[in-house]
């Protein structure tokens, strides 16, 4: 995946002087990740969109839900950490984020940890484990992928205390 040059400006026609809304951050993350499928072949925004409902059902507050939009965004280089250190996007959206971004050779404890310590990163994470465990999502995938997807998400839930 590329980097996308989105910035603030390019989103909202203006420069930020306040905190990017729920729709500039759903645009800035549709827009980030144009073009790219999931395992499924679906759109990934639809993943995205996904979390961001999940935690929205879940009770997540406004930071949460950005958070949700933006989950996947360093992780997958579709934003660069340069981008999110200077979006105009709360401390605690960043945490999050940051939070629940895999870093390459990192064990799922030390993954884990970092998501438990971090304040609202859990639900963030609990709502991206139930849209990648869904049945109908996984039912698509052949079925050694299904298998090897289904141990992960359980482990990672068992790691973060899910039931």
């Amino acid at each position: 995946m590329t980097e996308s040059p989105m910035n603030e400006t390019a989103v909202t026609g203006t420069p930020r002087t306040g905190t990017l809304s729920l729709a500039e951050v759903e645009a800035v993350a549709r827009a980030a990740h144009a073009g790219q499928t999931d395992k499924a072949g679906q759109p990934y925004a639809e993943h995205l969109r996904a979390v961001a409902e999940g935690v929205r059902g879940r009770g997540g507050d406004a930071e949460q839900i950005a958070a949700a939009w933006l989950h996947d965004a360093v992780e997958d280089d579709a934003l660069s950490e340069q981008w999110l250190t200077e979006a105009a996007l709360s401390r605690r959206t960043k945490d999050i984020v940051r939070a629940v971004t895999k870093r390459a050779g990192e064990p799922p404890e030390a993954y884990a940890r970092r998501v438990l310590a971090t304040p609202g990163a859990l639900l963030v994470k609990e709502a991206d484990l139930a849209h990648n465990a869904d049945p109908a999502r996984l039912a698509v995938l052949d079925p050694a992928t299904r298998a090897r997807l289904t141990q992960k998400y359980a482990r990672m839930r068992a790691l973060l205390g899910l039931a």
